[in-house]
């Protein structure tokens, strides 16, 4: 067996790499070339039976960074617009011939109790490994009771999971919405109604850009924009932070995750498994680079298993939950200074703007008799903020070395200067 299978709502997996319910799960021809590129497992594009869905042109709208990278795609796609019966068939046909890998059922219906039933027992003996939810599309079926509509109500979440799990006997995935104000209490709710895991996060509702001509937000239908969900390599903090919120609460810390957010290397997907996640799905990243980016995903991953010794993914799953900690709970009385390395220094001086100018006016330079620059950090005005490394364009050329003050670990709780610390209570 190799290690990086998984396991995640008792559904076994070759490795944690699977494709988000999106585009590039939308039809057989798409699996199967998925599938043979190596990733684990699937989520079938989103299926529903009423109202009908028709999508529009164009669909996509891009945020890029100054290099015209991609950092997150808006889209205002819906669910499948392909007939019910003609995604069930080939999803018979690829779990015919792909045995080993894992197909999840994603659905969506309005907030009925039939519906959600009855396209369920469909969906299931369609035979699906899991069926996943969908309650955070922020965008289009919102708009009919659907998606994030009931996503960001708890009650909701919790009945439309409790219908699903009285008709089927498989694996239930309930995917949340990331535009709420606590995801912990979505999760809560699905884990009240029977969820054997949870999916997120779902887009985040947005507007990518306005197009300053036709003075519409992009995407642009005819002259005019909406909303739409936004994804990529910039929602990834959003993701992992709510990532560790589920799995840190009491409540739902058995609760089994399956992360979705920005995951475009092997890293990104360790880092949600370090926070809890039991697999990760993917799906802006296929869309930029393609499926055989599982490759490096799969090569990275092993590698680092290695270099660490660990023999399975459950050797570090969850092992940062314990160091996720509200900031109260941080050490007060820890120190750290900038130290720049002078032999790497290339004297480009953004850490001294960006800290002359923004933060703390803790770095000085001089310039030698040769005309180059030398850049010095004030120890005394140092607060450790590291705003300098960040910038720097030099790896490595900026360290934050820990000062040794002899202080005890002081949380803000027991603080003097808390006027409700623990000192003051007696």
């Amino acid at each position: 067996m190799s290690k990086l299978a998984c396991n995640i709502a008792g559904i076994d997996s070759i490795n944690p790499f699977w494709l988000a319910s999106a585009p590039p799960t939308d039809k057989y021809y798409n699996v199967v070339r998925a599938f043979e590129a190596g990733w684990g497992g699937v989520v079938w594009k989103t299926l529903g039976e009423d109202p009908p869905v028709i999508n529009v042109s164009s669909r996509y709208g891009v945020h890029h960074d100054r290099s015209r990278n991609v950092v997150g795609i808006n889209n205002i796609e819906l669910i499948s617009d392909r007939p019910l019966e003609t995604n069930l068939e080939e999803i018979r046909r690829c779990r015919k011939e792909w045995p080993d890998r894992v197909i999840i059922g994603s659905m969506m219906a309005p907030i009925e109790e039939r519906a959600w039933k009855e396209l369920a027992i469909k969906i299931a003996a369609s035979g699906v490994h899991g069926i996943e939810l969908n309650l955070g599309c922020p965008h289009g079926m919102c708009e009919r009771g659907m998606g994030s509509a009931i996503g960001q109500v708890p009650e909701m979440v919790e009945q439309t999971t409790r219908w699903v799990r009285e008709v089927v006997d498989i694996p239930v995935f309930t995917k949340l919405t990331p535009n709420i104000t606590n995801i912990v209490w979505a999760a809560e709710a699905a884990m009240k109604g029977g969820a054997h895991a949870v999916s997120l996060i779902n887009t985040v509702n947005s507007i990518v850009s306005v197009d300053l001509d036709q003075m519409a937000p992009n995407p642009i239908v005819d002259g005019k924009g909406t909303h739409g969900g936004y994804c990529g390599t910039a929602v990834k903090p959003i993701a992992l932070n709510m990532v560790a919120e589920i799995a840190r609460n009491p409540a739902t810390k058995d609760l089994h995750i399956s992360a979705i957010g920005g995951i475009e290397t092997w890293r990104d997907a360790a880092e949600f498994i370090a926070l809890g996640a039991n697999a990760v799905q993917v799906c802006t990243a296929a869309m930029l680079y393609g499926f055989r980016i599982v490759d490096d995903m799969i090569a990275g991953l092993e590698q680092f298993l290695d270099d660490k010794g660990y023999a399975s993914l459950e050797d570090f799953r969850g092992k940062a939950v314990a160091n996720t900690v509200d900031w109260n709970a941080l050490n007060m009385n820890f120190d750290t200074k900038a130290f720049i390395k002078e032999d790497k220094c290339i004297e480009c001086g953004r850490c001294h703007i960006a800290c002359e100018d923004t933060s703390h006016q803790a770095i000085s330079f001089e310039v030698k008799e040769d005309g180059s620059r030398r850049f010095t950090v004030i120890d005394e005005d140092c607060v450790g903020c590291n705003l300098c490394a960040h910038v720097c364009p030099v790896p490595d050329c900026i360290d934050m070395v820990p000062v040794d003050n002899n202080q005890p670990v002081m949380t803000w709780p027991e603080h003097p200067k808390n006027p409700l610390g623990s000192h003051n209570s007696k």
